[in-house]
């Protein structure tokens, strides 16, 4: 080839590689405006209060991925009817969670050329009582029964829990004097008794008991754990192996977690177990699905959590016994909280 043709051929390949990069920018353009349009037959949203007070009619709070004006705010349905029209708060949050009246808001910012995230406290009305910088893309939020506790996780390096190849970094606030509890990797993790010392430890996922205990997920030396958190005494104890993402019953006598099965892909590894604290008895749920979400218990008897739909994420249900089957609660749907 002479070096005329090289060259044409490499103009060529130059036009074609700009050709494709300009399609695909304005195809991403034309995808996010159309995401600020209002979605053929999705959800009826009109704009409202959405209170935060435990009083009332049972609610499910969450984020609304439904395209149009009100697409990431958080929305209230009746608990009964969730698949009603959708009240919705103006707030926007990638990550929410609340009770008795305390919300926490995982949010992004722009700020230059990139995001800075914050983990927001709410009170009643949604309004913000103090805000946290939060290190990396949140992930997870829960608030404590009574409200005076706030936990976050968030990645401060990777954006998956399916690989190895990830850090995080949780922080619990107690909302009463705004105690901050930084980073849960510089509690203690007990093992048999000792001190499990390790330079690879990751905490998240945090469920709470009450406003001194609490359930996690530890990661170290390439396993995970279930461990209960004592704030006082700023310990972790292990108890249970391969528990992700927990998520403790009304009752406190169980714990639903995401799990790795044995033959799953790599990408696609957990199943959504139910873990007997008495017994450390598990029962496999019926859905077969990944799951990569931390569930939240609807009642005493019914799982909710996230998967993957047309337009961000879909929320389903499941029996937490191991009976029956997967069911649909409501579609354009993430992060739940129910209240009252």
């Amino acid at each position: 080839m002479t070096r005329t043709a090289r060259l044409l051929t490499l103009l060529a390949a130059v036009l074609l590689l700009g050709a494709v990069g300009t399609v695909a920018v304005l195809h991403a353009a034309d995808r996010s405006g159309r995401k600020d349009q209002e979605q053929a037959g999705g959800p009826v949203l009109t704009p409202g209060p959405v209170p935060l007070a435990p009083d009332g009619p049972r609610r499910l709070l969450f984020r609304s991925t439904a395209w149009g004006p009100h697409r990431d705010e958080i929305t209230a349905v009746p608990a009964d009817r969730p698949d009603g029209p959708r009240t919705a708060s103006g707030l926007r949050c990638l990550r929410f969670h609340a009770a008795a009246g305390t919300g926490i808001c995982l949010r992004g910012e722009q700020e230059g050329l990139g995001d800075r995230y914050w983990a927001v406290v709410l009170d009643a009305g949604l309004h913000e009582l103090k805000r946290y910088p939060a290190a990396g893309i949140p992930t997870r939020s829960r608030v404590s029964p009574s409200g005076h506790l706030a936990a976050w996780t968030v990645f401060v390096s990777g954006d998956s829990y399916a690989g190895t190849d990830f850090s995080t970094r949780t922080s619990i606030v107690d909302t009463r004097g705004w105690t901050l509890h930084d980073n849960l990797e510089t509690f203690t993790v007990l093992d048999g008794g000792k001190p499990l010392k390790s330079p690879d430890t990751n905490v998240w996922g945090v469920t709470f008991a009450d406003d001194n205990g609490f359930y996690a997920t530890v990661a170290t030396g390439g396993r995970t754990y279930l461990v209960r958190g004592d704030l006082g005494a700023r310990t972790l104890t292990t108890l249970h192996q391969n528990v992700e993402c927990p998520s403790l019953s009304p009752d406190g006598t169980r714990v639903a977690y995401k799990k790795r099965v044995a033959g799953a892909s790599p990408d696609a590894p957990w199943r959504l177990y139910v873990l007997d604290l008495a017994t450390m008895t598990e029962t496999a749920t019926a859905e077969q699905r990944n799951i990569d979400d931390q569930a939240l218990w609807a009642d005493g008897h019914t799982l909710v959590y996230a998967l993957a739909g047309d337009y961000g994420a879909d929320l389903w249900t499941v029996p937490a016994d191991g009976s029956g089957s997967p069911a649909v609660l409501t579609r354009s749907a993430v992060a739940p909280a129910y209240l009252g």
